[in-house]
């Protein structure tokens, strides 16, 4: 993936503070060619700097408002049973792996306490999945925020 640079920053947050903005109006609004702000949109979307739109989606307006980080230890021989595993299960919007005591920290989201038992329980089922820690998420105090690093990018020109 190429770096994103000052203008791609612009046309980013532009679209951020309209979703709705057409090329020609981003163009105006930049005060760039229209083809330029287009060729850098394509660029970005087939480099995979953008992100899906549904990841604006909030799980909690789809009646999953438990946000839960799960710890997983998981056998170092299965991994690719583990990765299928998870993508079965809807209520797994987000695998990293990690260092540390466990091998991947997986954010899941739950209708209530009884929605996430049966989650876990279908975690620890899936081969390879040797154990789990959870921790529930209270409250979010800081959202994902990347509004504030393009703002930076934009800002310093490099």
């Amino acid at each position: 993936m190429t770096s994103m640079d000052s203008l791609d920053a612009r046309i980013v947050l532009a679209l951020d503070d309209d979703p709705d903005a057409t090329i020609l109006a981003l163009a105006q609004t930049l005060g760039v060619a229209r083809n330029t702000v287009h060729a850098r949109l394509r660029r970005m979307a087939a480099e995979g700097a953008l992100k899906p739109f549904s990841r604006r989606v909030d799980p909690a307006a789809l009646g999953y408002g438990l946000v839960a980080f799960m710890s997983l230890a998981v056998s170092q021989a299965e991994p690719e049973s583990v990765h299928e595993g998870l993508l079965d299960l809807p209520e797994v919007i987000e695998v990293h792996y990690t260092t540390g005591d466990a091998d991947l920290l997986a954010q899941v989201v739950a209708k209530d306490t009884t929605d996430l038992h049966r989650i876990t329980k279908a975690i620890l089922a899936i081969d390879g999945v040797d154990r789990t820690s959870t921790a529930i998420s209270l409250a979010e105090v800081i959202p994902y925020r990347p509004r504030s690093l393009l703002n930076h990018l934009a800002k310093s020109g490099s």
